[in-house]
């Protein structure tokens, strides 16, 4: 079976949720063009248990279109309940109960609809309404035991969806993913045809939302005072239109653009604690009849709701703003104090970046989370800042160093814990400052400033270790050139256990060369040829050491070797 989560059964999922609503407004013919475009995606991507819930549909719209076809129907649903057990999916299984329950409802054998019915309540289909029935369901289930007649689609339980809503978007955060499931649920609870959610833009005096449903999820915008919408936020009144076009308030020109037949109109605003309107819900086409004051009972209900959720939302945006301010003002001034190091150290310009870089190459072969990444960024830019308090005459010194410059320098490490500690860092960044100030420590604890040793050094600090030396032995300067890479490699794999983490070593000899020849070109500027690079792609660093120490290198690893070496040092081995 494959895998649910795939990019082409989640838009085989889409289509079918809207094949759903279409089933629901008794628009069989385009609920099974839909159906028949999921299914033939489905089937492609062996996903069985959808097409399982494909099977489940076609047999109720027979069956619900056609009375003769009701054994057909019901042989069917054999097959989609082997395909549900196979799958061993909660989904295909109340899809299948939930059409034999139609099926037999519909053809008034009551007591056999609620034993399919009460057989979805043993499923954990609470967790699992992917396409949002569960409100149908629980209202058959209390048609019945009124002893109700058959009408489709049934008329949801407020309660239910009440319940349904608050918990949907109880956890929302997105406003644009809120207003979208707000719509949606509201739509189902009303037993509309389509929902809108409006909120009031007021520094803008406008109103706008994501459509939802029907429409493409473009945002849309227009000025509060116009449309519906508009009169109901402007007024705070309700409107309930049981006859579109011959409503003077009604502006037939939306349908004329979009080819929709508006009907009915319920629209309602929706305020906040202090009774502030802060939106408005359009609800279009109830799907039986026109909305009525228990429908306007329950629009206000869920509005209740919505109301928080919305509130919430918005301010979780703006904090999210201030926070993305405040973000790229300390990303700024990082980026600032490291090019002060590169304008103090013409020698080893460009250093910070080239590590910084390596280190995201480590981070990525170990699928590092988002967060921890951005930290160890953040931490290689700044790794030697403290050079910032280190005198001229060392750091720009072209020669060996004396044991005196030698100790000197080395106090960049705690200058850059210094500097890091007085920013006044929040405790996730933090981390910055331990990291930064421990590239120089050793594996085996003879490393500085602290002597820390093994996995005592913070895991961002280790990879820096790692990093920074590459980056020092492979960098050129005017005094000496470019190391070979078979002695760089030889320092790093010598240093295993020793100066370096064996595992990050491993890891980076393993790193495609392609992505080390990307970082080389940030100090060389060779035009990576596209063909090299992919050619490049098919071999690590581990490879190209091996090749290097090999005796007899084949013609292939003669060309890899130069090529390699081409963009490393610039200089074509024409041996």
């Amino acid at each position: 079976m494959t895998n649910s989560t795939s990019e082409d059964v989640k838009t085989g999922k889409k289509i079918l949720k809207k094949a759903i609503e279409n089933l629901l407004a008794q628009n069989y013919k385009k609920a099974l063009e839909e159906i028949e475009q999921a299914d033939k995606i489905f089937k492609t991507e062996n996903s069985v248990e959808n097409v399982s819930v494909c099977i489940s549909l076609f047999a109720l719209i027979k069956a619900l279109t056609n009375k003769d076809m009701t054994q057909e129907a019901l042989a069917m649903l054999k097959d989609s309940s082997a395909l549900a057990r196979y799958s061993k999916s909660c989904t295909a299984e109340i899809f299948k109960e939930y059409s034999l329950a139609e099926i037999y409802y519909k053809n008034d054998d009551k007591s056999v609809a609620l034993c399919h019915y009460n057989n979805i309540k043993n499923i954990e289909f609470d967790k699992k309404d992917e396409y949002g029935i569960m409100g149908y369901i629980v209202a058959r289930i209390k048609q019945i035991r009124e002893d109700q007649a058959y009408l489709f689609p049934p008329t949801s339980d407020p309660l239910v969806s009440l319940v349904k809503i608050g918990r949907s978007i109880t956890a929302q955060t997105d406003i644009d993913i809120l207003l979208k499931v707000i719509a949606e649920e509201t739509k189902i609870a009303m037993q509309a045809d389509r929902c809108t959610v409006f909120l009031l833009d007021k520094e803008k005096d406008e109103l706008w939302s994501k459509v939802a449903l029907g429409l493409d999820s473009q945002e849309i915008r227009f000025p509060a005072s116009k449309g519906l919408a508009g009169y109901t936020v402007k007024t705070g009144e309700s409107i309930n239109i049981k006859d579109a076009y011959n409503d003077d308030r009604f502006n037939p020109e939306v349908d004329k653009s979009t080819g929709y037949t508006t009907k009915t109109i319920l629209c309602m605003p929706i305020k906040n604690n202090n009774q502030e309107i802060i939106g408005a819900f359009q609800v279009l086409n109830k799907l039986n009849g026109v909305f009525t004051k228990n429908d306007e009972d329950l629009l206000v209900a869920i509005g209740g709701s919505a109301s928080i959720a919305l509130e919430n939302a918005q301010l979780f945006e703006q904090q999210k703003e201030l926070y993305k301010e405040q973000k790229l003002l300390f990303e700024s001034f990082i980026n600032t104090l490291a090019s002060s190091i590169d304008a103090r150290d013409k020698i080893t310009a460009g250093h910070s970046t080239r590590v910084k870089l390596y280190a995201m190459l480590i981070a990525d072969e170990l699928n590092m989370d988002a967060k921890s990444k951005e930290i160890l960024e953040k931490a290689a830019t700044l790794h030697d800042i403290g050079k910032i308090g280190i005198r001229d005459s060392v750091l720009q010194k072209e020669g060996k160093l004396t044991d005196e410059e030698y100790k000197h320098i080395q106090e960049h490490v705690v200058i850059t814990h210094n500097i890091l500690e007085n920013i006044g860092l929040n405790d996730d960044y933090r981390q910055i400052n331990e990291i930064a100030c421990s590239h120089h420590e050793k594996y085996d604890g003879t490393g500085y400033y602290r002597h820390l040793k093994g996995e005592d050094i913070p895991y961002g600090g280790r990879i820096l270790a790692v990093s920074d030396v590459f980056d020092a032995i492979t960098s050129k300067r005017h005094y000496r050139d470019k190391m070979p890479i078979v002695n760089v490699i030889d320092i790093l794999l010598k240093g295993e256990n020793v100066h370096f983490d064996k595992n990050l070593v491993e890891i980076f000899l393993n790193i495609s060369v392609n992505k080390i020849v990307k970082v080389f070109l940030t100090e060389n500027h060779h035009k990576f040829l596209a063909k090299d690079d992919k050619l490049l792609s098919k071999y690590t660093l581990r490879d190209i050491y091996n090749m290097s120490l090999s005796v007899n290198p084949s013609d292939k690893e003669k060309e890899i070797i130069n090529l390699f070496n081409f963009y490393y040092s610039g200089k074509l081995d024409k041996e």
